[in-house]
């Protein structure tokens, strides 16, 4: 993960870290990502959709596939079309940021994060250089956003309560009941 970051978004590994360990609202709030964001090639990337729809419904089921057969993630789509409609519409600025992130909640943060530089990569086929490192960096850097979020998710449910408990303890779940709640 952090060298899909460093490549397509040039983040250091400590600058990757650094923003792992922010909350969500803090990081977006920052002016380094803030422009990451800003500057995307979203003409080109609207442009080039119908090539990325190809790509995505080629590529996207085999990597479905490996989510749930392979990290174990129990929600994924059954096809690309969902994926494909939330990148149009993104690009069309009628998605959010924020939507992403509730999508992506039950997906547990390890494999979130196992699955970034996979999903970067599907676009490692596209032909032209400047439609692939648009797509990559776009990808990447919402990719980012997901995993800052899984990260703050998961320390939200291994916070200590003032009882000197974490969650699960405090409420009798199990931590690995409550990860396979999420998936």
């Amino acid at each position: 993960m952090h060298s899909t970051f460093q490549t397509h978004l040039q983040l250091s590994e400590a600058a990757t870290d650094q923003f792992l360990g922010l909350g969500l609202t803090q990081a977006l709030a920052d002016p380094i990502l803030q422009t990451t964001l800003k500057e995307l090639n979203v003409p080109l990337l609207q442009q080039t959709l119908p090539t990325a729809g190809v790509l995505l419904a080629e590529h996207l089921p085999p990597f479905y596939h490996w989510l749930k057969e392979e990290l174990g993630v129990q929600r994924v789509p059954d096809g690309p079309d969902h994926t494909t409609r939330w990148v149009v519409k993104f690009l069309q600025r009628e998605e959010s940021i924020a939507h992403l992130v509730e999508l992506h909640r039950p997906v547990p943060s390890p494999a979130l994060e196992a699955a970034i530089p996979r999903l970067v990569g599907l676009f490692n086929s596209v032909p032209d250089a400047a439609t692939r490192q648009a797509w990559q960096e776009a990808v990447a850097a919402l990719c980012l956003v997901l995993a800052i979020a899984g990260r703050e998710q998961s320390r939200d449910l291994n916070a200590v309560t003032p009882y000197g408990m974490s969650i699960y303890e405090a409420t009798g779940v199990s931590s690995e009941a409550a990860a396979s709640s999420q998936a």
